[in-house]
């Protein structure tokens, strides 16, 4: 091939890369069992009549092609909707409330841009079958520790409820019909400013005079609870609106009760979420630092898991998008740096001492040590080290003749150079202690 090259908007991860998603894939998972949160995982591919309909506007952005059989098929878009014909499927082996992680791939045939891909990895996290605002507050928990846990510095997430935006279109003079317009439009209010937004209403043909009552309800600011307050004299008529507020009001005690900070999360009624299954609760966590757009988001989606289970199934989530927080985090120095997996380099010295250098490895794996061994027992010990520095290995470990004969391991330092010799009894001890200090 002339040009050997990967997909557009579709990325190769290198070992560096993949140890910074490793971790950011593990800290996901160690917070969602903490939860309680079980593990789900489901296939890339389902039938297209599964996907189809559940996604308004994105609906163009699935991909979609048949097999060799003629049935039509579908790259899953999000994990979202997967996850809804599951709990129809399994319905008799699954416990409700059921709290469910998922982590891989998804697929949408969209420009890539900066944080967005054709193929991009999300973690989900999801309860299945709870209505209470105490469900929606664990999530937004979950979603504070996964982001304090991988440091991420200042990040807010706005918090605002569908029925809210609705009461606003609404209360502005506009019928349920033309309320999809306000969330349209409202959703890009970030990316177009409050004159983009009103250009888009108008030609909706939502009326000035409406247009400008939704711009100013959109645009009430300040703390959570003066926000709520304004918006509740604001939509006081409306009573959709009203048990809205009175949601997110419990939501907020659950999240006060459950320890997440008060500037960690802000009631803002311009956040609308573009997908549009979802029915309630609506939220996304955005940090100064990442202009490009919110790091995730999630919220509550009451009816899309009725549509496979022909019952109402309340469900409330969020999904992480592994490769966002992965490109916000290198641009922040944020996570590990290593370059290899492999903490320490056991080199050869010989043919005759190739044994022992084996059998130190071994221990040293045995003892929870990633360790890479030398594969020539020709080369000299300086090219060993030097191909455990160019793999970024911190240590190397040195067994000769005289070290066996001494009952020692010599351990240097790759990037101080400096080296010194331990009983061979202390060696896992030494290497933990700096792996332990190193990894804190």
């Amino acid at each position: 091939m002339a040009n050997v090259q990967n997909i557009k908007g579709m990325r190769d991860h290198l070992p560096k890369d993949m140890l910074l998603r490793q971790h950011i894939v593990a800290v996901i998972t160690q917070v969602c069992q903490r939860h309680g949160f079980d593990p789900l995982q489901t296939p890339i591919v389902e039938y297209a009549e599964t996907l189809e309909g559940k996604l308004g506007d994105d609906e163009s952005l699935i991909y979609r092609f048949e097999d060799h059989g003629g049935r039509r098929l579908a790259l899953r878009y999000d994990q979202t909707v997967p996850l809804a014909r599951v709990v129809a499927q399994y319905a008799n082996q699954i416990t409700l409330p059921w709290r469910r992680y998922a982590i891989g791939p998804s697929y949408r045939g969209e420009r890539p841009a900066r944080g967005r891909y054709r193929e991009f990895y999300q973690a989900d996290a999801d309860i299945v079958g709870s209505n209470s605002p105490l469900a929606d507050a664990e999530i937004i928990s979950l979603l504070n520790e996964v982001l304090t846990e991988l440091g991420f510095p200042g990040f807010v997430t706005l918090l605002n409820h569908r029925q809210i935006i609705g009461g606003i279109a609404r209360v502005s003079g506009l019928d349920e019909q033309s309320a999809g317009s306000v969330y349209r439009a409202i959703d890009k209010f970030d990316k177009i400013g409050a004159d983009g937004v009103r250009n888009d209403l108008l030609k909706s043909g939502v009326s000035e005079a409406a247009a400008d009552r939704i711009l100013a309800l959109v645009q009430i600011d300040g703390s959570s609870d003066a926000v709520l307050e304004a918006l509740s004299e604001q939509l006081a008529d409306d009573e959709r609106a009203s048990a809205a507020l009175e949601n997110l009001r419990a939501v907020i005690v659950g999240l006060a009760a459950m320890g997440v900070p008060e500037e960690r999360y802000r009631i803002t009624a311009r956040l609308a979420r573009g997908l549009s299954y979802y029915t309630g609760v609506v939220f996304e966590a955005n940090t100064p630092h990442w202009p490009e757009g919110s790091l995730l988001g999630g919220g509550r989606y009451d009816e899309l898991i009725g549509q496979f289970a022909g019952r109402p199934v309340p469900t409330v989530g969020l999904a992480f998008g592994i490769d966002r927080l992965h490109d916000v985090m290198l641009e922040l120095n944020l996570g590990p740096v290593s370059t290899t997996a492999a903490q320490v380099f056991v080199t050869i010295f010989n043919a005759e001492t190739t044994a022992a250098s084996l059998d130190l490895a071994r221990e040293l794996r045995a003892a929870g040590l990633n360790t890479l061994i030398g594969l020539d027992t020709k080369a000299g010990l300086g090219k060993q080290f030097k191909e455990a520095d160019r793999k970024g290995v911190p240590f190397a470990a040195v067994l000769g003749p005289d070290e066996l004969a001494q009952g020692v391991v010599v351990l240097k330092d790759l990037r101080s150079g400096e080296q010194r010799s331990l009983p061979r009894n202390e060696v896992v001890a030494a290497l933990m202690s700096y792996n332990g200090a190193h990894n804190a």
